[in-house]
Order: C-alpha cells, then structure tokens, then sequence
C-alpha cells in the first residue's frame, strides 16, 4: 500500500488514495508541460477495497508476494487451490505470504483474479 510517483508519458500514480495517470502520447505530454500544464490525463479516489484489491494485483507480482491476511475467505480458499496447483510457493505459503512459482507468474493475472473474487 505505499504511495509512488510515475514519469512520463502514460504513468500512473499513487498518493494517499488517489490515483492518477498521465496523458499517453509523447507529443501531448511533452506539449502540456511546455505549456506549464500538467499532463494528467485522469484521477480516481480509490475506495478501501479498491485499495485491498491493487495491494494484492501489485504484491503478489513482487517476489516477496503479498501477505494472505489481504485475503477474504473466498481468495483464501482459491489460495490453497493454486498451492496445490503449484501456482504458489509452499514455504512462504506457510508462513502467510502468497508468492507465485515461475509457472504463477506465467499465469499471474488468472491467480490474482482468482484471490480477489
């Protein structure tokens, strides 16, 4: 859940809840800040559990993983499944982390939806 600062054309950000990106083409961000304009395309208040749902979406992609108390009951239990699937590593599983094998990361997208329906 830290905050980050994205650069350039078509990053995002994350400070205190907010989201915000940048326009995506080079010319228009280029233009906008020779104009003295800031460049951002958009922004978003996240809600509480849009911030649990990104927490695992970005964690779970880090190979410290993401730790299991993010996950309600539901992706708890789909968290055992891709163990046994070999989708995630049994000894930081044991110790509360999901952290994906090479064949989760493969697969990452289908895991985190998986773990936040």
């Amino acid at each position: 859940g830290a905050d980050w600062w994205g650069a350039g054309p078509g990053a995002h950000s994350h400070v205190g809840g907010v989201r915000w990106w940048n326009v995506k083409h080079p010319g228009a961000y280029a233009q906008a800040l020779a104009e003295g304009r800031s460049p951002g395309a958009g922004r978003e208040i996240l809600a509480e559990e849009d911030r649990r749902v990104e927490r695992i979406l970005l964690e779970l992609r880090l190979r410290e993983g993401c730790p299991l108390d993010l996950l309600k009951p539901d992706g708890l239990a789909a968290s055992r499944r891709a163990l046994t699937d070999g989708l995630l590593e049994a000894e930081p599983y044991d110790q509360g982390r999901a952290v994906l094998t090479l064949r989760g990361r493969l697969l990452a997208d289908a895991v985190v939806r998986d773990l936040v329906d």
